[in-house]
């Protein structure tokens, strides 16, 4: 049993001071007001010395795995130390539960990645599954990002569905002139920063990738289908058309990742879908690619979740920057990153809010030096996982 004191505990709802959290085995227990709560039993009282007491942090589309499995396109690491190393520096950013999104593409014309080969996708994928009953840190999930002119691959991820080794489906089309690259110029300036091409192989390249085959609307419903059986949430990626929002919700889509402009962002929001955005884009004050600003999509209320995408401290640190450099509520912050993922993923049950009887995912969040926020104490499921200490 732990006590959590003196700190501004941040709910769904409000961020209550004066308050402190008893933890009993892997649960919240109680919240009362400070002072109310017996102190027998209590195996240690944890000092948040004024930060926030925030629910842990989930994580539905990040793929800094592949980062750090191959930190360099040829250099393969053992795959089991890159994933136990991995759930150490998302720990320490405030990552308690993260979805690993591994690609599954068929190729990409200007960039191979050995690690997107499908025998090591397969070895994460088995990787994820054995850390459930195993020893590890955070709570860890697949999140299976399917290029949908991947055809060979179709069987392997029905399988892996009906094996229980997917926890959320992403459907990705990158073909140059609609989505991510409805841009040509982003797309040829993002070819040539992988390859010295000269504008003519560029435009070759273009046109070999619009003419992929591409799986069928039947295939793609299909595999829908089979994760909505297995209460796999579904989602879409860099809708750029009203259009095709409209097709994905037909296959039951849930979520909208990376929603190209704001009226797009807005629509998905009308027609019942989560929107998602990356932390970065906050942090860098716009898309890298030239597409929607996140900062000014969460102004206009149009972005529920906010996910780290490929660089994990961006969560924390996009939180305090939407609030002091935009004004927006704090507590509104936090559940983008919070209790809104759990309800996309359907995960609302047992995680993503300080509330009793739920699991005990919890970070306490002190400003460094006034005005830095770090990540000093993470339980998961009711362990103290992770203690840091600043020191002068």
């Amino acid at each position: 049993m732990y006590l959590i004191t003196n700190g501004l505990i941040v709910t769904e709802d409000e961020i209550l001071k004066n308050h402190e959290i008893l933890i009993e085995k892997d649960k919240i227990k109680e919240i009362r007001k400070k002072g109310e709560i017996s102190k027998e039993g209590i195996k240690e009282v944890i000092d948040a010395n004024g930060g926030y007491i925030a629910p842990g942090f989930i994580d539905i589309h990040a793929d800094y795995i592949e980062k750090m499995a191959a930190p360099r396109p040829t250099s393969l690491m053992d795959f089991e130390l890159s994933l136990r190393e991995t759930e150490k520096v998302l720990l320490t950013h405030g990552i308690t539960t993260m979805f690993h999104s591994l690609a599954l593409f068929k190729s990409e014309e200007f960039d191979h990645k050995p690690i997107r080969e499908p025998k090591n996708v397969k070895k994460f994928v088995d990787l994820i599954d054995k850390t459930h009953n195993s020893k590890h840190l955070i709570r860890h999930r697949f999140h299976a990002r399917f290029e949908i002119d991947n055809f060979e691959e179709v069987e392997n991820l029905k399988n892996y569905i009906k094996e229980d080794k997917v926890h959320l489906v992403s459907f990705m089309d990158h073909t140059p002139g609609q989505g991510q690259y409805r841009d040509l110029e982003v797309y040829k300036n993002t070819v040539k920063g992988y390859n010295d091409f000269s504008d003519d192989e560029v435009d070759l390249i273009i046109e070999k990738s619009k003419k992929k085959e591409k799986l069928t609307i039947d295939m793609i419903k299909e595999i829908a289908d089979l994760a909505t059986e297995n209460n796999i949430s579904i989602a879409s990626h860099d809708d750029d058309h009203i259009d095709k929002l409209k097709l994905n919700k037909t296959f039951g889509t849930r979520i909208s990742e990376f929603p190209i402009t704001l009226d797009i962002a807005k629509k998905a929001k009308e027609m019942g879908m989560y929107t998602i955005a990356g932390a970065p884009n906050v942090l860098l004050g716009g898309s890298h690619s030239g597409n929607l600003s996140a900062a000014e999509a969460i102004e206009h209320g149009t972005i529920d979740i906010l996910c780290s995408d490929y660089y994990p401290a961006a969560l924390l640190h996009s939180l305090f920057i939407l609030n002091e450099k935009y004004n927006k509520d704090l507590n509104e912050m936090f559940n983008l990153v919070t209790i809104n993922p759990a309800k996309a993923v359907n995960m609302d049950d047992e995680i993503g809010s300080i509330k009793e009887n739920k699991k005990a995912d919890i970070n306490i969040i002190e400003k460094v030096d006034g005005d830095f926020p770090a990540i000093t104490n993470v339980f998961v499921d009711g362990k103290l996982i992770s203690r840091t200490n600043y020191r002068v």
